[in-house]
C-alpha cells in the first residue's frame, strides 16, 4: 500500500499523542510512504514550538528530530512540480483549506497514493473531494 502522510499525521511518529498507535498500524502495512517535501520543515516547526512552550525537553526534541532524519531517508519524498502547484491550485478555489495543506494534497495526488492520512478534518474533506481514499486520525 502506497501511505501518503501529511505533517500533522507523520509528527504522531515522534511525539506520543492521540493517533500515533494509529499512524504506527498503517505504516506497518505501507509498502512505501510518501511524504511532500514540505512535512519536515514542517515538523521541525510544530516541535521547535513544543520546545518554546515548555512541553518538549531539549533531550526529546534531539530523539524526535534524530528519529525524522532516519525515518525520512526511507520515504518517497514528493517535490513540488509545475503539476502539483497546478493541483494545489485548484483544490485552494474549490476548498476552505490552507496552503500547505492544499500542496499535501496535490503531492499526494501526483503520487497517486492508496490512502491519505492527515488528522486535520478539512483536509481530509478536500483530499475526499479530490477523489483521494482517506483516514483521519
Amino acid at each position: 500500500m502506497k501511505l501518503f502522510l501529511d505533517s500533522s499525521a507523520f509528527a504522531k511518529r515522534f511525539v506520543e499523542e492521540t493517533g500515533s498507535q494509529e499512524v504506527e498500524r498503517f505504516c506497518s502495512q505501507a509498502t512505501e510512504l510518501g511524504l511532500s517535501v514540505i512535512c519536515v520543515p514542517e515538523i521541525i516547526s510544530a516541535l521547535n514550538r513544543r520546545l518554546r512552550e515548555k512541553s518538549l525537553t531539549r533531550q526529546d526534541y534531539a530523539h524526535a528530530k534524530q528519529r525524522l532524519s532516519q525515518e525520512v531517508r526511507d520515504a518517497i519524498i514528493i517535490n513540488l512540480t509545475p503539476e502539483v502547484i497546478q493541483s494545489s491550485i485548484g483544490i485552494l478555489e474549490t476548498n476552505l483549506l490552507r496552503t500547505m495543506d492544499a500542496l499535501h494534497i496535490a503531492c499526494a495526488m501526483a503520487w497517486e497514493v492508496d490512502l491519505f492520512v492527515s488528522s486535520d478534518h478539512r483536509q481530509i474533506i478536500a483530499a475526499r473531494t479530490a477523489g483521494l481514499k482517506t483516514n483521519q486520525i
